[in-house]
């Protein structure tokens, strides 16, 4: 498998511990030599895990010193403008972008009780309309030619519920459903579009019980990793892949396999 020459536009990249720099990294070591990277370091000030101070531009330096070209941008996609933006600038840096990696969320805790339309608000704008936005503005400038490649991110609540995260949920599920829709339409165009769910990837957030629990509750006994997520992500944008489109894959350990258990 080999993605030489390939310009891929990867989102989510604002700390080195997590998908979107695991993606990147992977990407790069599949022979990916032109890497357009976005972060927002603001919304993970805000979370319980916090800002990594070297961040989505640390995670760029480090790939430059590989000698991958690599171009980062932080992007705030509460903006409705930043989707056209970031394509922009994509484009402007490599001449054409070959793929999307649509990693980027908005994280938010709020049930039902405690739901408020300001945050209904800003995760449907983050997660679900900058990635048709930013999906819209790459088809614009494909040109047509074989190996055109999207991947989504979705999260698991399509196998089990997740109460306490309501508008993270519902924005996701809208990314998941609109999966199949946007394959048929575009595989015409030699485009395919994929979803990935990582299932509970261990990028720092989870500690103490929760940690604890999900571990043992685990089919393989431990969480995921970034690295098993990108390790998907990759292969989806790998030739080899050219034949799966409009699908939804749980690269999790077998986490939704588990049923009611």
């Amino acid at each position: 498998m080999t993605l030489d020459g390939r310009a891929v536009l990867v989102t989510g990249v604002s700390r080195s511990g997590g998908i979107g720099a695991a993606v990147a990294n992977r990407l790069a070591a599949d022979g990916a030599t032109k890497l357009f990277l976005t972060g927002w370091a603001p919304h993970d000030s805000g979370q319980p895990w916090g800002e990594d101070p070297g961040g989505g531009q640390g995670v760029a330096e480090v790939l430059r010193g590989d000698g991958v070209s690599v171009e980062f941008l932080s992007a705030d996609f509460a903006d409705p403008d930043a989707a056209q933006q970031v394509m922009a600038a994509a484009t402007s840096a490599f001449g054409r972008v070959d793929a999307l990696v649509a990693n980027h969320a908005r994280s938010s805790r709020q049930s039902l009780a405690t739901l408020t339309a300001g945050e209904l608000d800003a995760s449907f704008a983050v997660n679900a309309r900058a990635t048709l936005l930013l999906m819209r503005h790459f088809v614009e400038q494909h040109d047509g030619s074989p190996g055109g490649r999207v991947v989504l991110f979705t999260s698991g609540q399509y196998h089990g519920a997740m109460p306490e995260e309501l508008p993270y949920i519902a924005s996701k599920a809208v990314v998941q459903q609109l999966t199949a829709s946007l394959a048929v339409e575009l595989a015409p165009r030699q485009i395919t579009v994929n979803c990935v769910n990582p299932g509970p990837n261990d990028t720092g957030y989870a500690t103490g019980e929760l940690r604890r629990r999900v571990e043992h509750a685990m089919p393989a006994g431990r969480w995921g990793r970034p690295e098993d997520t990108a390790r998907l992500v990759s292969w989806l944008l790998s030739d080899e892949a050219d034949w799966v489109t409009g699908q939804t894959i749980a690269s999790d350990g077998g986490w939704s396999a588990r049923g009611s258990s």
